[in-house]
C-alpha cells in the first residue's frame, strides 16, 4: 500500500481563466490533484483576466478577498491552478500571510509521497532541487520543519542550507546515481533485444486504466486506485502468449496537462523504457468527455522524449461504463490501429492480443528482412 498522509491539511484553491479552452478541465484537475495529495479543499476561488498580474498573479482585488476568505476559514495552504515566479510566490505569500504553492509544486509533492523505487526517489529528488533552486529565497523559513505539509515535502530549506552549490552538488550526485540505474536497465533490455522478446510499454493520460489493464496483462499485482498518478514508478513483467513467445510489458507514470517539464527531464531516464519499445499501448479512458485532448496531451508528452515514432495502438478503456462493443479498429494498411476493451472485466482483451501477436510477427519480419540486406550487403562489398 502507497503511504497516506496522517490527515487532511485543508486549503484553498485559486484558478484564473485567462481564456483557455481547456480551463474547466484544468480547475477539475486541481481539485483531483489536492485530493490526491491529502488536501481538503475548503474553497475555490475563481476569477477571469486577460493576462496574469506580474507582482500577484492574480491581481490586488482578488488578493484582498483571497486575503480575508484565508483568514475567516483559518487556512493555512493556498493552491493556485498556475504556474508562479518566485516573486509572485513570495508577493502572495506576504500579502495572504499564509503558505502558498503553485500547481508545480502540488504535483511534486504527489510525486514525492508516491515514488517507492529508489530510482523514483532520486529523480522526484532532482526535480523539486531544480524547481527548488529558483525559490529558495523569500519561501517560508520554517519550511525544514514542515515536514509532512503538501508542499514541503523533500529537500526543504533547512536540508539544502540556502546554499546553491550544495544544492547542485546533490543535483549532479544525483544524476550520476541516475546513469548508474540507467546502464543497469540497457543491460537487461539488451538481453532482451537478443532473446528476441517484444517491448511494450502502456502509456497515457493519468487515471485512465494503464495499471489495470498491465495486471490484467500480466497477472501482476501492481498498486491500482482511482486517482491521479496511482502509479508513478515503471514496472516491467513477462507475459507469454503462445502464438508470440514471451512479451515484456512495461506500465508507466501517467500524464496529465501542464506536466512539468522538470519532472519530464528528471523522469527521462525511466521512460527511456518507453522510448526504446517496440509498440506503445496508448491507454485512453473512452468513458472521458475529453479523450481526445487527453491523446494530444500524451502524444505532446511522447514526442518530448523522443517516442514519437514509435509504433502506436488506441486502447480505449472502460467500455463497460458506457455500454460500447468491444473490438477492433484496423488503419489503412490493414493493422489493428484501435481496440476497444475493459480492463477491469477483461471484455475485449482477446483484440488485444491478436494486436500484439501481429506486432511481434511484424517486427521478427523487419529483423529478416535487415538480416538478409545485411548479408547481401556483405555478399557485394557494400558496407
Amino acid at each position: 500500500m502507497l503511504p497516506q498522509p496522517a490527515e487532511a491539511e485543508t486549503a484553498v484553491l485559486v484558478s484564473i481563466d485567462f481564456g483557455e479552452s481547456d480551463y474547466s478541465e484544468s480547475l477539475e484537475e486541481l481539485k483531483l490533484l489536492a485530493e490526491t495529495a491529502g488536501v481538503r479543499t475548503l474553497a475555490v476561488v475563481e476569477a477571469k483576466r486577460q493576462r496574469p498580474d506580474a507582482a500577484l498573479f492574480a491581481g490586488s482585488g482578488k488578493v484582498q478577498s483571497i486575503a480575508e476568505l484565508v483568514e475567516r476559514l483559518e487556512v493555512p495552504l493556498v493552491i493556485f491552478n498556475h504556474d508562479l515566479s518566485p516573486a509572485q510566490m513570495r508577493n502572495l505569500t506576504t500579502k495572504l500571510n499564509t503558505r502558498v504553492i503553485d500547481r508545480t509544486m502540488l504535483i511534486l509533492d504527489i510525486f514525492a509521497q508516491r515514488a517507492q523505487s529508489h530510482e523514483g526517489k532520486v529523480q522526484v529528488e532532482i526535480a523539486q532541487l531544480k524547481y527548488l533552486a529558483t525559490r529558495l529565497v523569500g519561501m517560508n523559513q520554517d519550511m525544514g520543519q514542515q515536514k509532512h505539509a503538501v508542499g514541503a515535502r523533500g529537500p526543504g530549506e533547512t536540508k539544502l542550507e540556502l546554499d546553491r552549490r550544495k544544492l547542485d552538488k546533490r543535483v549532479h550526485l544525483l544524476k550520476d546515481r541516475l546513469d548508474q540505474l540507467k546502464r543497469q536497465r540497457d543491460v537487461r533490455r539488451r538481453a532482451r533485444n537478443r532473446a528476441d522478446v517484444l517491448s511494450v510499454s502502456i502509456v497515457g493520460y493519468t487515471n485512465a486504466g494503464k495499471s489495470t489493464l498491465f495486471n490484467r496483462l500480466t497477472r501482476a499485482n501492481v498498486y491500482v486506485a482511482d486517482q491521479l498518478f496511482a502509479t508513478l514508478d515503471t514496472t516491467s513483467r513477462r507475459m507469454f502468449t503462445e502464438d508470440a513467445g514471451e512479451i515484456v510489458v512495461s506500465d508507466t507514470v501517467g500524464f496529465i496537462r501542464h506536466l512539468p517539464h522538470s519532472l519530464v527531464a528528471a523522469f527521462r531516464s525511466t521512460l527511456e523504457e518507453t522510448i526504446q519499445a517496440d509498440l506503445l499501448l496508448h491507454v485512453v479512458d473512452n468513458n472521458n468527455a475529453n479523450h481526445n485532448d487527453q491523446i494530444a496531451e500524451v502524444n505532446k508528452v511522447l514526442s518530448e522524449i523522443g517516442a514519437a515514432d514509435i509504433p502506436q495502438v488506441l486502447v480505449f478503456n472502460k467500455i463497460d461504463l458506457q455500454d460500447v462493443p468491444h473490438g477492433v479498429e484496423r488503419d489503412e494498411y490493414g493493422r489493428i490501429a484501435r481496440v476497444f476493451l475493459s480492463a477491469k472485466s477483461g471484455v475485449g482483451l482477446d483484440g488485444l492480443r491478436v494486436a500484439l501477436i501481429e506486432a511481434k510477427t511484424a517486427r521478427q519480419a523487419a529483423e529478416a528482412s535487415e538480416n538478409k540486406f545485411n548479408q547481401e550487403s556483405g555478399e557485394y562489398g557494400i558496407e
